[in-house]
């Protein structure tokens, strides 16, 4: 049986309702899974020079990007309500409205990033202090040098995120991909340059970012303007309100964003969970993330295909085919997932003998790599790549209420009687994330086989 056979579903379609053909899955899905390879390693080497600015500056940068990543949850929210709505209209060939929703994501986009980009600047000091109390002196200037440049660039990342979004609702990653890497080369040049060359300390790194978000996002905007694809951005659009379509999107962001931002409220309780634990396992955790982070590479970058491929489906009304390709993308994430964790394991061993850490640290971080991976091949691509697929279809509100369960409640208590209770751990902390997960992919798969996730209209 060869790879192909092996992942097409028992339940075929007539070839002339294949929307998307293997070819096209996999020039689709392939600069997705680049993107946010490089997006990671990119991540990695930020952190890694950030460290030779000095501790107050290590401090600085890592509060504050506890606050950014809840603005760029926000636009994520903002883009994935946006490519849900134009994913269903490029599937019904609806070009007028597809514009139309293109131009009022945009606008929205650019007001909500704008308004953020104001309060992040104008309310620094008191924010920061609010947030993360008195720090030392050298720490709280670090904060609010790197949140003011940092905030300048939102607007920016807002408008690249939602363009981005609606070039994946076309199925023109490629493009996507080949911005990415310019923009992160940008980065990680001009943070190298700005660290080490002209030791400039925290703004060396704001810096850096901001320009290569503003590249990213005027080359982007550039491309969207191309009458030739399917959606683009038409200035008249943009400048008008619509509060019809404009509805039909916040419909999809504002679940997503509620569930993004109860998930992250989580994982500060969670963090504060860690905190309780020995210093050996708080390094074991913290050090086991970075290797969680990139083990989970698969199941996020076939989350955006699932919109994609089942938003069209949805908005051109065929059911079948949608129901088609969630059956058939589930077996490739599978198969993708099963030998990048698998990797990911193997590899851990020898890349922990560049970290400085005990050897009961190092036989920690292989354990709870190991939970971790076995968990994220097993159930991931049910609890989230099938439940993007859902979301595609329209079915929000029981996807978040789902994630809300299994995340916010259910982890959290499990951390609690693992961890605390029964003295597991950081071993009880990853024990509770894989008994997440599966409580989520146990409703995702129940509400996939009861249809009803078919019954939604989101154009």
């Amino acid at each position: 049986m060869t790879i192909s056979n092996l992942l097409e579903p028992k339940n075929k379609i007539e070839k002339s309702r294949m929307r998307f053909s293997n070819r096209d899955l996999i020039r689709l899905i392939l600069p997705i899974l680049v993107e946010q390879l490089l997006t990671m390693l990119v991540g990695i080497a930020d952190t890694l020079m950030v460290s030779y600015a000095g501790e107050a500056a290590v401090s600085g940068v890592s509060l504050v990007n506890q606050l950014n990543n809840v603005f760029i949850f926000i636009f994520g929210a903002i883009a994935s309500g946006g490519a849900v709505v134009a994913s269903q209209y490029v599937g019904r060939q609806d070009r007028e409205n597809g514009v139309t929703a293109s131009g009022q994501l945009l606008m929205f986009t650019v007001l909500v990033s704008a308004a953020a980009m104001a309060v992040s600047i104008f309310f620094r000091t008191g924010l920061l202090r609010l947030l993360f109390g008195r720090v030392e002196a050298d720490v709280m200037d670090a904060c609010i040098t790197y949140l003011t440049i940092s905030a300048l660039s939102f607007p920016a990342l807002a408008v690249y995120n939602s363009i981005s979004a609606l070039f994946r609702s076309m199925g023109k990653t490629k493009a996507i991909m080949n911005v990415s890497i310019a923009m992160n080369i940008i980065n990680v040049v001009g943070n190298a340059i700005g660290i080490f060359v002209l030791h400039a300390g925290v703004a060396g790194v704001a810096v850096p970012s901001l320009i290569s978000r503003i590249f990213a996002a005027v080359v982007m905007l550039i491309l969207s303007l191309d009458r030739k694809n399917s959606l683009y951005i038409q200035g008249r659009r943009v400048a008008a309100w619509d509060g019809k379509m404009l509805k039909r999107i916040l419909n999809v962001a504002v679940p997503n964003g509620v569930e993004n931002g109860l998930f992250q409220i989580s994982k500060v309780a969670l963090s504060s969970i860690v905190a309780l634990f020995g210093t050996v396992e708080i390094a074991a955790n913290g050090v086991a993330q970075s290797f969680w982070s990139m083990a989970s590479l698969f199941c996020i970058a076939f989350g955006y295909a699932f919109v994609t491929v089942i938003g069209q489906c949805m908005g051109a009304g065929d059911v079948e085919a949608a129901d088609y390709y969630n059956r058939k993308l589930l077996r490739i994430t599978y198969l993708g997932s099963t030998l990048w964790n698998i990797l990911i394991l193997v590899l851990t061993p020898p890349a922990l003998m560049f970290f400085d850490l005990s050897d009961e640290a190092k036989h920690l971080v292989i354990l709870l790599v190991l939970i971790h991976n076995v968990g994220n091949l097993l159930l991931c691509p049910l609890a989230f790549s099938l439940s993007n697929g859902l979301r595609a279809a329209g079915d929000i509100r029981y996807t978040m209420f789902a994630s809300i369960f299994a995340t916010v409640i259910c982890r959290v208590f499990f951390s609690v009687l693992f961890g605390i209770w029964m003295d597991m751990g950081v071993i009880g902390i990853a024990l509770a994330m894989v008994c997440d997960w599966l409580i989520k992919a146990i409703l995702v798969v129940a509400r996939y086989r009861s249809g009803k996730w078919t019954q939604f209209q989101v154009i």
